[in-house]
């Protein structure tokens, strides 16, 4: 085996191998066998190789530095990985002026201090006495570049390196003993004892590189920040006649509309409105309100679209619950008596693990078609409330009845058929259970037809809605005609009369207030029309008593038109509906203290008997 002495002297690229003339070998292995160690090679060879200084260490990539705990905020650099265990038994060291023997092995290893960060710097003790500084030179130069060696008078010095990894070659030459040349002599001799050192100047170098990579992480991310960051909006020219001609025309364009617009809405803001820039600014303006159609439009084809893909989607529920519902019957049918008593029983716990699937899958899919209809239901009564209350809350209300029911039967079944296959040994009970398990079904079967009956009049009354909206519309549109015949002959008998009476205009010019006179409270008398205001009121009352074709009391009529003329009176109305007999008449229904006067549009009715 050959020594391990090369390392030690390396420096850069050039390996230099040391080595010593022995005269007796035998002699050196004697003066080995007395100190308890196992005789070895004495040729020149590396002491120890860098792959156990610092594992993964490449002098090409860089230094790796240590991290100082007491330093907060730098942490950049990972410290360098421990050393693997080292062997335990060392080779004699020879050099030219000086001998270094390995301890006993049987010793437990120097001890050494907690590693400062960036030590370049090794106390070295335990020096023989005639050791000068060409020795410790000699000794230590195998390690790597000395920079500086200061030697004390006592047996110690401080020798700095030139990089950090140079110390743990260093620290692997604790624990030697040093004899100058073949001296016996004590002051020839010292076991030296190697350790790491705090120096201000490797402390300095070390804080001067995390600075230095400290900026460096600045540089990097702020060099990512900017390249993350989003682009900067363009910037808005200034306001011109040609800048205006240009961006009249990108107003016009679909493509490039959004970017136009922001360059009008900042002219503006900036105050570039003036006198003789107005036309200018009101032909931009035209020509973004021209977009409002378009945009109109779009939202139109989306709601349409969407529309569309809500049905598709209902439609495709509906057939996997139809799918799941015979695939319901198939296990149904496989559980009765007849088929259940040929399957093994192996093939009986499949085939019900199975049908609780399908039926927990069938009931989640139920429940979200029905949660479907009940938004679809709760959407039309949001619209209909104020129009169409009381029946379709009627129906709604027997709807979701009917569907509690329809739930409690399928309870009802699915417990019925637990119980006939727990008791499925006796066949007097499973013809009885299969009986009202028939009859269960049935009743389901007609519930099931009734709630669709229910859905089809619900259907029907909505259309009904719709009709009585078109009639609602149709009438809106006679009673503005007849407002402005009304408006033309109070203007002609005004101009010839030359009437006093004092008439109070709103700001939309559309609502008169009169003042009605009264001679004889009891007497009620019929006539013409005397305002715009009982025009309107008679307008609104027919639109009421339309879409309420079983008529309605004069307090329900008097609480809608108090939403709108807070002033108005029942007494008042009552009065009005009176003068028009053509239009309205009165009903009596209930008998006894149920009895209620109801009032009935019936102006269709006149102009066919006209």
């Amino acid at each position: 085996m050959t020594s391990a002495a090369d390392g030690v002297g390396v420096s850069g690229a050039d390996q230099n191998h040391l080595s010593v003339p022995v005269a007796d070998p035998g002699a050196w292995a004697t003066a080995m066998n007395n100190m308890g160690i196992v005789p070895m090679s004495l040729a020149g060879q590396q002491l120890i190789p860098d792959s156990i200084c610092i594992q993964g260490f490449d002098p090409n990539l860089g230094i790796i530095a240590p991290i100082n705990p007491m330093m907060a905020g730098i942490s950049l650099v990972p410290p360098p990985p421990v050393p693997s265990e080292l062997p335990g038994i060392k080779e004699i060291i020879h050099c030219k002026s000086c001998t270094l023997f390995p301890q006993n092995p049987n010793l437990p290893p120097p001890s050494t201090r907690e590693r400062p960060p960036g030590c370049k710097t090794v106390f070295v003790g335990g020096l023989p006495e005639n050791a000068s500084e060409e020795i410790i030179r000699e000794v230590f130069d195998q390690c790597g570049e000395i920079v500086a060696i200061r030697k004390s008078k006592k047996n110690f010095c401080h020798i700095r390196f030139s990089e950090e990894f140079m110390v743990d070659k260093a620290i692997y030459l604790s624990g030697y003993r040093m004899r100058i040349g073949s001296s016996t002599d004590k002051k020839d001799s010292g076991r030296i004892h190697v350790d790491f050192a705090q120096a201000r100047d490797d402390l300095y170098e070390w804080e001067c590189k995390q600075r230095l990579l400290a900026r460096e992480e600045r540089h990097r991310r702020k060099v990512q920040e900017e390249r993350l960051r989003p682009p900067s909006p363009p910037p808005i020219m200034h306001y011109s006649e040609h800048e205006a001609g240009v961006l009249a025309e990108r107003l016009k364009d679909d493509n490039k509309f959004c970017e136009a617009v922001a360059v009008l809405f900042t002219w503006i803001e900036r105050g570039e409105v003036t006198r003789r820039t107005a036309n200018h600014f009101y032909s931009m303006i035209q020509s973004a309100n021209s977009h409002v159609r378009r945009l109109m439009t779009e939202k139109a084809q989306h709601e349409e679209e969407m529309e569309l893909a809500k049905e598709l989607f209902k439609n495709s529920l509906i057939a996997i619950l139809t799918q799941f519902e015979q695939i319901t019957a198939v296990f149904t049918a496989a559980t009765r008596q007849k088929a259940w008593d040929h399957f093994s029983k192996a093939q009986r716990k499949n085939i019900e693990i199975w049908r609780k699937q399908c039926e927990e899958l069938r009931n989640a899919h139920n429940e979200e078609i029905m949660g479907i209809r009940r938004e679809e239901e709760m959407e039309m009564s949001d619209e209909d409330s104020e129009e169409h209350p009381s029946q379709a809350c009627a129906l709604r209300e027997e709807n979701d009845s009917l569907r509690w029911q329809l739930d409690a039967y399928r309870n009802e079944v699915e417990l019925l058929k637990e119980q006939g296959r727990a008791q499925r040994h006796g066949h007097d009970h499973d013809h009885a259970h299969e009986h009202q398990l028939h009859l269960l079904q049935q009743t389901m079967h007609g519930m099931q037809q009734q709630l669709l009956r229910l859905q089809d009049e619900l259907k029907g009354k909505e259309v009904e809605l719709e009709q009585a909206r078109d009639q609602q519309r149709h009438l809106e549109g006679q009673m503005f005609t007849l407002r402005e015949r009304l408006l033309s002959s109070t203007e002609a008998v005004e101009g010839i009369n030359h009437t006093t009476d004092a008439l109070e205009k709103g700001m939309n010019g559309t609502t008169v207030l009169y003042h009605h006179q009264e001679k004889n409270s009891e007497v009620i008398t019929r006539g013409p029309l005397r305002s715009e205001k009982e025009a309107l009121l008679l307008g609104i009352i027919s639109t009421f008593l339309h879409v309420h074709p079983f008529g309605a009391n004069i307090e329900y009529l008097w609480s809608y038109i108090q939403r709108l003329d807070a002033k108005i009176s029942a007494n008042e109305l009552e009065k009005l509906m009176v003068r028009v007999p053509s239009m309205f008449k009165q009903e009596f229904s209930g008998v006894g203290a149920t009895l209620e006067k109801r009032w009935k549009f019936c102006g269709f009715e006149a102009l066919n008997s006209a």
